[in-house]
């Protein structure tokens, strides 16, 4: 079988150095907070370009922490709006509802699949108060525009940048392009934990520190709580591994882009289709997703050949049960992408065997 993803496998390739790493940190007799979470903090702030990084659980907690911030600093109230892609993961959505924020449902494009910039102004309204766009797949949705528009009217730009890291926009990485960031570590992302883990990286100082009392019960000061907060902290262990595999992320980064620019050049079959294929630096591949029209089909004949493939997703958002006032809103795009789309398998672990394994069977299909 060709995995999807070989979790094992890819932790595996930097067994040596993860495996020192955890013994240091079970050594130190620090498990929380200590030493490890402040350098990784330090080198991943460096490494995306931004004053400050605060780990944090998940990256769910990553997006909510983030507007709950800006609430408590009285930027943000019960009942405003912020504009996100339709084609997203639903935690994009969460941490918007979980604010008591209402979320305003943009279409992607459907070449680039990312929120369609050309739409974005007509849905502002006297209660918008940011725009959210999420790095879906690891292609950079930011452009010049969405930049524009906050500043025109005044709105925070806030990333999701949950499977995008090392991706790249001009001289800048995401992460580092709006007012603040969300970052997942899930060990299925480009740069995985092993275990839920997350980040927040702004360059906003205030925020910076707001965000980071929250995420401590609201305390800055032991046993001094200035906010109602949650306990939502990067632990010693995750925050070591992570040490270890920031230090490799580019060079897997790069290896994903060889598996991706062979699927680009070499399937060929008619009824499959594939997203516009963007320079190397502005996508990371943490997914690679085809469309076909025939989707189920095409992925039990994939099955059936041994060939482990997943869908992003199959229900969108506002389909969702959770979210059943929307279910009667019609976004045909995004539910076009979610009713053809097939996510090939694509890893720093794949061998080139095995990507031409999954290119034969696809134009054969």
């Amino acid at each position: 079988m060709i995995s999807f993803l070989p979790l094992k496998n890819i932790t595996l390739s930097y067994n040596d150095e993860v495996a020192e790493a955890i013994k240091r940190v079970i050594n130190s007799g620090w498990y929380i907070q200590g030493q490890e979470n402040t350098t990784f903090e330090h080198n991943y702030a460096k490494y995306i370009g931004s004053s400050h990084c605060i780990g944090c659980g998940n990256g769910l907690d990553a997006l909510t922490l983030i507007l709950r911030a800006y609430k408590e600093l009285n930027i943000m109230h019960d009942g405003d709006e912020i504009i996100v892609p339709a084609n997203t993961y639903i935690a994009s959505i969460l941490a918007i509802t979980e604010n008591n924020l209402i979320p305003v449902l943009v279409e992607p494009r459907g070449e680039t699949l990312e929120i369609d910039d050309s739409l974005i102004e007509k849905h502002i309204t006297d209660r918008t108060k940011a725009i959210m766009i999420v790095h879906l797949y690891g292609r950079c949705a930011y452009t010049n525009n969405i930049g524009d528009l906050c500043q025109k009217h005044n709105l925070k730009l806030i990333e999701d940048n949950a499977q995008a890291h090392g991706c790249r926009f001009g001289t800048k990485r995401t992460g580092s392009l709006g007012d603040a960031a969300g970052h997942s570590f899930y060990p299925g992302k480009n740069l995985g934990a092993l275990g839920d883990a997350g980040a927040v990286t702004t360059d906003d100082e205030e925020l910076a520190t707001c965000v980071r009392a929250l995420a401590n019960y609201g305390s800055s000061q032991k046993y001094v709580f200035d906010y109602c907060g949650r306990n939502s902290r990067l632990d010693e262990i995750q925050a070591a591994v992570l040490n270890v595999k920031l230090r490799h992320l580019d060079d897997d980064n790069s290896k994903r882009q060889q598996v991706a620019n062979y699927y680009y050049n070499n399937i060929s079959h008619p009824e499959i289709k594939l997203p516009s294929q963007l320079p190397d630096e502005n996508n990371v591949y943490h997914l690679f997703p085809i469309f076909c029209t025939k989707r189920d089909e095409l992925q039990n004949y994939l099955t059936q050949n041994e060939v482990q493939t997943l869908i992003h997703y199959p229900i969108p958002p506002h389909k969702q049960k959770c979210y059943n006032g929307w279910n009667n809103i019609s976004l045909p795009i995004t539910e076009k992408i979610h009713k053809e789309e097939l996510s090939l398998p694509i890893s720093p672990v794949i061998s080139t065997d095995n990507v031409k394994r999954v290119v034969e069977l696809l134009n054969a299909f």
